[in-house]
């Protein structure tokens, strides 16, 4: 039985020790919004925060998680979608089929989160997320949206 800090919450999973973290999350406690990609962590649209990092759910055990690490969510990010990232994704409307997004916003507020200013290169550099639809210039200009928000205080 694995005990897991998820969105807040410690949960027992009675699940296998080399489950991935990806299928402990939507198999077992219904969180489908972290979503399967590649399977082998290179796609990004597992991404999930695990003490405020940005990590790839599906290649992760959960033997390798301690009950005190704080694993966060697409759906625990902001349960009401009023995180920053968020609301710029929507009034951008960056997604196309939006598969891909939830691991996308996961891994920008990762970012955001290390850097509140990041340069063109830093996100080239750390939002190695593929989307398949090519929403990537859509995602750097919501990334400086969010920044010039929060300068101005309209983010935080």
């Amino acid at each position: 039985m694995a005990k897991l800090n998820i969105n807040g919450e410690i949960v027992e999973v009675d699940a296998d020790e080399s489950t991935p973290l990806l299928w402990v999350l939507r198999e077992f406690l219904d969180l489908t919004g972290t979503k399967y990609g590649c399977g082998i962590g290179f796609c990004g649209s597992c991404t999930v925060h695990i003490d405020g990092a940005a990590v790839r759910s599906c290649t992760l055990p959960i033997s390798s998680l301690k009950s005190s690490q704080k694993i966060v969510t697409i759906e625990g990010l902001s349960p009401d979608g009023s995180h920053p990232v968020q609301q710029v994704w929507e009034e951008l409307d960056v997604p196309q089929c939006g598969y891909c997004q939830p691991g996308m916003i996961m891994s920008v507020a990762a970012l955001l989160n290390d850097n509140p200013n990041p340069s063109d290169r830093d996100i080239d550099d750390n939002i190695t997320n593929i989307c398949r639809c090519g929403t990537f210039n859509r995602v750097r200009r919501g990334i400086h949206l969010v920044v010039d928000k929060s300068k101005r205080g309209g983010a935080s």
